[in-house]
């Protein structure tokens, strides 16, 4: 199989369990790794037949900054719900990184990573 993959994306959303996260919002990163058969878009030459990585990031921004969740397993599941919505994608890699949390140590990031078949 192969992947098509996107990493980095950075957006600003309201995630988290305190009330100062959902008031003052924070950064978080996607990537997701996406298994697809790219053979049927490599023949075509066609952007029709594999999928569009920058309507992807869009729809994957949008579940980020939109409604707020308590934790990042639930954020990551959506998005790969979001990912998987596509019939081309026969399964779904996904991590959500939360950089700026709220942690009273010093740590490099916070991620959750769903695999979805």
């Amino acid at each position: 199989m192969d992947t098509v993959a996107l990493t980095g994306l950075r957006v600003w959303g309201r995630h988290g369990v305190l009330p100062e996260e959902r008031r003052d919002g924070q950064d978080f990163v996607v990537d997701v790794s996406l298994s697809v058969d790219t053979r049927a878009a490599a023949a075509s030459d066609d952007l029709a037949d594999t999928v569009d990585y920058a309507a992807l990031a869009d729809r994957l921004a949008a579940v980020v900054a939109g409604e707020p969740v308590n934790l990042i397993e639930t954020l990551a599941e959506r998005l790969a719900a979001v990912c998987l919505a596509d019939d081309r994608v026969i399964a779904a890699t996904v991590t959500v990184r939360k950089p700026a949390a709220p942690i009273p140590h010093a740590f490099s990031d916070v991620a959750v990573t769903v695999v979805r078949p």
